[in-house]
């Protein structure tokens, strides 16, 4: 069972905090830790530790920022197919400040905006794995169209899953074809633009609402638990999603796993200490 996972990696160093720094001044963090990072590599991370093939179709390079990224990566059993290999590229570095009392999280990041135009070409792609799910994020968007494009061509068509947390001009041309949209609760897609098959909300702490290619919807409870660290629990969600999906389960059953991951996810402090809970939950 194979799961592609096609957007943004990014190298995160993230600090854990007490205290908020305010202007001018410098503060010390009471827990470092360097990950790499990323929507979809994020999810291809949890989906490895939850037994599927994760390929992640990205950007790194073989510059110093990618290469650490890479590790991290490959060291959780994740695939890599690199549109940047043999290309030193400005990876992004995302600068992380957890709040050591609540667990929420703040990020600064260049995201994709550092590299150029970042493709992959169809025939690239014949010697990958088959996937059975596809999962964009919109980062890098003319390797999600080009992606998409591949995926939709494929037989059998695997299905597409859209992370979409924030609105992007891509998602205007990738929502019409995903089979499933998982969007955060402020996601606001223009009236033009052609809906999906079926639609999963995510609102923090609050249930979960859905509403699949049916027309069956429902909301799926969110359990109350410890919160120690947010940073990656959308990722996490998506990346269990994927599997649910690509395993065979409906919308409802996928969503009650993507919770249990998430829900799971939060309850520990760093990028990947709650990986060894989540491999034998």
């Amino acid at each position: 069972m194979t799961c592609w996972f096609a957007g943004l990696t990014t190298l995160d160093v993230i600090h854990r905090s007490a205290v908020r720094p305010g202007p001018n001044q410098k503060i010390t963090a009471v827990r470092q830790d360097v990950s790499a990072g990323g929507p979809a590599a994020n999810a291809a991370v949890t989906a490895a530790t939850l037994g599927v093939r994760a390929l992640l179709i990205s950007a790194l390079g073989s510059g110093p920022v990618g290469s650490a990224a890479r590790g991290d990566l490959e060291r959780h059993g994740v695939e890599i197919y690199d549109a940047a290999e043999g290309h030193e590229i400005p990876m992004a570095v995302s600068a992380v400040m957890v709040d050591d009392a609540t667990g929420d999280r703040s990020v600064v990041s260049p995201d994709a905006m550092l590299t150029d135009r970042v493709d992959v070409t169809p025939g690239s792609l014949d010697a990958l794995p088959r996937p059975a799910v596809v999962l964009l994020d919109g980062h890098h968007p003319d390797l999600a169209r080009s992606v998409l494009a591949y995926a939709n061509a494929l037989e059998p068509r695997p299905l597409i899953v859209l992370d979409a947390g924030r609105w992007r001009p891509v998602f205007a041309d990738l929502m019409g074809h995903a089979d499933v949209t998982a969007r955060s609760a402020d996601f606001r897609a223009p009236d033009s633009v052609a809906p999906s098959r079926a639609t999963v909300a995510t609102h923090g702490p609050d249930p979960v609402t859905w509403c699949d290619a049916d027309g069956r919807h429902g909301t799926t409870g969110v359990p109350k638990v410890d919160v120690r660290d947010t940073l990656g629990a959308g990722d996490a969600f998506h990346g269990a999603l994927a599997v649910a999906l690509a395993r065979g389960a409906d919308l409802e059953a996928a969503v009650e796993e993507a919770v249990r991951v998430a829900s799971l996810r939060v309850q520990y402090v760093g990028p990947r200490s709650w990986l060894e809970n989540l491999s034998c939950a």
